[in-house]
């Protein structure tokens, strides 16, 4: 019963993920969304570029975010997943990946990523529109 409690938690958290992304940017000037993808950077900068790569000539020691949005989770070659993520059937949108950044600890127990914790929304916004540029230059 007990691993039996964080997979109902896990999906209830993935049917209301599915629901949740990041505020429509459809009415932001060019510039507005170029400032918000700026800023995403800087956050990658302090908070993911230690162990994420956003280079695709550069290796690091986690998985690159490269493409991370629409990705399975756990699923590039090279990389020592934990089985929990490995086997969680997760593919990255913009509502996990709010999921993972705020506690990923939570959203996945048993994952190798030390827990970040960016609880701040604007910050979240932030790294997530850096994220989607990323994925978009795959």
């Amino acid at each position: 019963m007990r691993n039996l409690v964080p997979s109902l938690a896990l999906g209830g958290l993935i049917l209301f993920a599915g629901a949740q992304e990041m505020p429509a940017q459809a009415d932001m000037s060019e510039a507005g969304k170029k400032a918000l993808s700026t800023a995403g950077q800087v956050m990658f900068d302090r908070r993911c570029r230690s162990c994420h790569a956003d280079d695709p000539g550069k290796r690091s020691y986690g998985p690159s975010l490269i493409g991370v949005i629409g990705r399975k989770a756990g699923s590039l070659t090279g990389y020592e997943y934990s089985d929990a993520l490995k086997n969680s059937g997760l593919v990255w949108n913009e509502a996990l990946l709010r999921a993972w950044i705020t506690d990923n600890d939570g959203l996945m127990p048993g994952t190798r990523m030390r827990h970040v914790s960016i609880t701040d929304n604007s910050e979240q916004d932030f790294l997530l529109a850096f994220l989607k540029e990323l994925s978009e230059k795959e």
